[in-house]
C-alpha cells in the first residue's frame, strides 16, 4: 500500500497568519497594534486562494457592517423584487359615498411609507366612492412586538434620527420636520401632525449665518402627554430655510394626522378619531399599497447605513419565519436560520443583536463576514454587490475614495462606532480578479489611523495581480483521520495491467526543519502564486499545483528569477 500524503496548510494547523509584505508595511506604518485588526482577503466567490489572513477569527465588534447579514438574509428570504404591503380594510357599510364604519390600516412594517405615498392612497380610498367617513382611522400594528419606545438611547444624541426605533406602522421613518425661515421668524411642521407641539423663541439677528448663528437650538420636552419642541437662542437672518429633522413622536400618530389632513384636502371628511386595535374578523379588504422592490430598501440600508430599514428587516424576517407578532429574538434566530440553511454562514462567534450594528453586544469575526459576502457574490454577483456603496460613486464612500484609484472599483459596507472602524466588500483589481476584502479595526488608537490603513490596503489590492494561496483546510485533530481516507482511497494497481496515473505539478522552493517565517510567505504572497505546505520530515514549501509540466516550467523561471534559483519542479501522483 502506498504511503498517504497529508497536506497542511500552516495558517490552519498553527493559527499562522499569512500576510503580503505590501500589508505587512501598511500595517507597521499605520500606528494601529496588529492584535487590533482582523483581515480576511480571498478571491471572491467560491474560489478557495486566500491573500492575506491576521486574526480572521478574533471576535470583533461589527458596528454597521452587520447590516450585510441582514440585508442579504432578506434577498435570500423575499427576492430581490418583494415590495413590503399596507393593507386598507373597512368595517360596516357604504352607502351614497358615506362610509358607516372604520377605515383599518394594517401595518406590515413599510420603511418607506411617508407622506409622499399619501396622494395614491386617498385617491386609492376617493375611487372606492367613499367621501365620508361615520367612524374612525384603526391602525393596527400588532405584526411587530416591539414596544412603545421612541429612540434606543444608544448615545447621547436621543433624538437624532439613527437611533429611531422599529413600528410595524411605520411613517416617514419615525423623523418629524420642523421648516425654520429665520428671515420671516417663522417656524412650520413640514408634515401636518398634531401629535406634538412646537414652541418658537428664536431671535433671528442680523449676523452672519455661521457658527452659533447658523443653526436653531432646540430642547425636547417629553414630560407631558404632548412632546414639546422649544426652539430657542439667537439665529442669523441671513440664513436659508432650516429643516431640523429629529425623532419626536410615534409614527402610528403621525400616519394618522397625515393621513385625515390628506383626506380633507381631498374632500373626505373623518368623524371619529384614532384608534390602536387588531384587525377584526368581520373587515373587508380595501386595496393594498405596496414599497418599491426590496432591492431598492436593500441598497438604501447599506448605502445610506439606514439603521431603522435594518431593524424593519430584521423584524420582518423574524414574522415571515416564526410567525407574527415578531420580536427582536425571532429576527436574530431567523437571519442566522437563513445564512445557515443555505451555506452562507461559516461557523464562527456571532450575535446580531438589532440587524443594524447600533449596539456594543454586536459581535462576529472577519471570517463570518468573508464568508457572507463569497455567497452572495457567488449567488448574484454584480447585481448583489451594486446594492453596496460603491467607491467614490454613492453611499459612505462617496467622498472617501473620490479622486483615487479605488474609485469604481470597490463595492463596500462601512461601520464606524466609537473605537470601531470596519469595512467589507468587494475590491475589483485592474487585472479585472475581484476579492473579498474585510478588514476590521477595533482600536483606541483613533478611527482616522484605522481609516488610513484601510485605504492604503484597498488601494493595494486594486494593483494585486495574484491570486493568493490556495487553501487547504485540514486541522490537526482530524489530521489522522484524514490520513487513513486518503489511503483507503488509493488502489493498488493490479500487476497484470499497465496503469497510466494522471499527474500534477509543483515547484519545491524550499526545504525547512521548522515553519519558515512569516516573512518568507509574504514574498511567495506578493507574487500572487498560490502555495502548500508538504509536512514530511521537513517542511517542504510547494508552488502549485499545475495541471501540466510545461506550465510549471514556465512558472519556474520566475520563481527561480525571484525566490530561489535552485527552486525545481516535481511530479505527483493524482
Amino acid at each position: 500500500m502506498k504511503k498517504s500524503i497529508v497536506w497542511f496548510l500552516i495558517a490552519t494547523l498553527y493559527t499562522y497568519a499569512s500576510l503580503p509584505s505590501g500589508i505587512n508595511r501598511i500595517i507597521a506604518k499605520s500606528g494601529v497594534p496588529k492584535k487590533d485588526i482582523s483581515i480576511y482577503i480571498k478571491e471572491a466567490g467560491k474560489s478557495t486562494h486566500m491573500v492575506a489572513s491576521l486574526n480572521a477569527h478574533t471576535v470583533r465588534s461589527p458596528a454597521s457592517v452587520v447590516k450585510v447579514l441582514t440585508t442579504y438574509a432578506s434577498i435570500l428570504k423575499l427576492g430581490f423584487d418583494y415590495r413590503w404591503p399596507t393593507q386598507f380594510y373597512i368595517t360596516g357599510k357604504r352607502s351614497r359615498g358615506v362610509l358607516k364604519g372604520d377605515l383599518i390600516i394594517k401595518g406590515f412594517g413599510d420603511p418607506t411609507l411617508s407622506d409622499k405615498d399619501l396622494d395614491s392612497i386617498v385617491t386609492r380610498i376617493k375611487a372606492k366612492g367613499i367621501q365620508k367617513i361615520q367612524g374612525n382611522i384603526v391602525i393596527d400594528r400588532s405584526y411587530f412586538k416591539v414596544g412603545n419606545q421612541n429612540n434606543s438611547g444608544f448615545d447621547q444624541h436621543t433624538y437624532s434620527p439613527y437611533n429611531a426605533m422599529p413600528d410595524a406602522m411605520m411613517f416617514n421613518e419615525r423623523i418629524s420636520t420642523i421648516c425654520i425661515t429665520p428671515r420671516k421668524n417663522s417656524v412650520s411642521k413640514k408634515t401636518p401632525d398634531e401629535s406634538y407641539r412646537v414652541i418658537n423663541h428664536l431671535k433671528p439677528v442680523n449676523k452672519p449665518c455661521r457658527g452659533r448663528y447658523s443653526w436653531p437650538s432646540f430642547k425636547i420636552d417629553n414630560t407631558q402627554s404632548k412632546p414639546t419642541v422649544l426652539l430657542k437662542g439667537p439665529i442669523s437672518k441671513r440664513c436659508g430655510t432650516r429643516k431640523l429633522c429629529q425623532v419626536i413622536t410615534k409614527p402610528y400618530q403621525s400616519f394618522y394626522y397625515a393621513l385625515k389632513s390628506a383626506l380633507k384636502a381631498k374632500g373626505i371628511s373623518v368623524t371619529g378619531t384614532l384608534r390602536l386595535k387588531r384587525l377584526p374578523k368581520n373587515a373587508t379588504i380595501l386595496f393594498t399599497h405596496y414599497s418599491k422592490p426590496l432591492e431598492e430598501i436593500i441598497s438604501k440600508t447599506a448605502k445610506k447605513s439606514n439603521n431603522l430599514y435594518a431593524r424593519q428587516l430584521l423584524l420582518l424576517l423574524g414574522a415571515k419565519v416564526y410567525g407574527a407578532p415578531s420580536t427582536l429574538k425571532k429576527g436574530r434566530l431567523a437571519v442566522e436560520h437563513i445564512l445557515k440553511s443555505n451555506g452562507a454562514l461559516k461557523s464562527g462567534e456571532l450575535y446580531i443583536d438589532n440587524g443594524c450594528g447600533l449596539s456594543r453586544r454586536s459581535k462576529l469575526t472577519a471570517r463570518v463576514l468573508s464568508s457572507v459576502y463569497d455567497h452572495a457574490y457567488s449567488k448574484y454577483g454584480q447585481r448583489w454587490m451594486n446594492t453596496l456603496s460603491i467607491a467614490g460613486v454613492d453611499g459612505t464612500i462617496r467622498r472617501r475614495f473620490r479622486g483615487t484609484i479605488v474609485r469604481k472599483r470597490a463595492w463596500m459596507k462601512t461601520g464606524t462606532l466609537k473605537r470601531v472602524k470596519n469595512i467589507g466588500g468587494y475590491v475589483k483589481s485592474k487585472s479585472g480578479r475581484v476579492y473579498t476584502v474585510v478588514i476590521l479595526v477595533n482600536t483606541k488608537k483613533g478611527r482616522w489611523k484605522a481609516a488610513q490603513l484601510q485605504n492604503k490596503i484597498i488601494q493595494w489590492m486594486v494593483r494585486y495581480k495574484g491570486r493568493g494561496g490556495k487553501v487547504v483546510k485540514v486541522t490537526p485533530s482530524k489530521a489522522t483521520d484524514t490520513s487513513r481516507a486518503i489511503a483507503s482511497r488509493v488502489k493498488e494497481p493490479k500487476h497484470s495491467m499497465r496503469v497510466e496515473e494522471e499527474m500534477v505539478y509543483y515547484i519545491q522552493v524550499g526545504s525547512f526543519s521548522k515553519v519558515p517565517k512569516e516573512e518568507y510567505f509574504s514574498h511567495i504572497a506578493d507574487l500572487g502564486l498560490p502555495y502548500i505546505i508538504k509536512k514530511e520530515a521537513v517542511y517542504k514549501v510547494l508552488i502549485g499545483d499545475y495541471k501540466s509540466k510545461a506550465t510549471a516550467q514556465r512558472i519556474l523561471k520566475k520563481v527561480k528569477r525571484k525566490l530561489n534559483q535552485d527552486a525545481f519542479v516535481i511530479g505527483v501522483k493524482k
